[in-house]
């Protein structure tokens, strides 16, 4: 998988896709765990955890005082399909927000999730705190 594009899609002039062993796996393990720099880079890891059934990321980058007690895995047969960040919106140094639109299909059934996310920093760490459909 690491040398495999990022489930997150992340694009540079450089790189027009970028491997995941340079971009969400330095937040998933390893010495940038759980160190996501931006709420947009949280937010992409959390996608690729999702596509990647990491679980235990995502409880562990979720606030706790919204967070769930359990998340399920992917339900057999989800296919990511894939991340369009429509915006990130920095309020103050502890406070962000991103939109953005995942695509995923089960059963052949195309699925559309439209978020305006809400994190938080804290202790120098982001948190997906919640989000609405705009």
């Amino acid at each position: 998988m690491s040398a495999a594009p990022c489930p997150c899609q992340t694009r540079s002039a450089a790189h027009p896709t970028t491997p995941y062993a340079a971009c969400c796996a330095h937040y998933h393990a390893g010495p940038l765990h759980l160190q996501a720099p931006t709420a947009e880079a949280l937010m992409r890891s959390r996608y690729a955890a999702y596509v990647l059934d990491r679980v235990d990321y995502l409880l562990a980058t979720w606030h706790p005082s919204t967070r769930p007690a359990a998340i399920d895995a992917n339900p057999p047969g989800l296919k990511w399909l894939g991340l369009e960040v429509r915006r990130h919106t920095v309020m103050d140094a502890d406070h962000a927000s991103v939109e953005f639109v995942a695509r995923s299909k089960l059963g052949g059934r195309a699925q559309r999730l439209h978020e305006l996310s809400r994190f938080v920093r804290e202790d120098g760490r982001w948190f997906y705190v919640d989000g609405d459909s705009p």
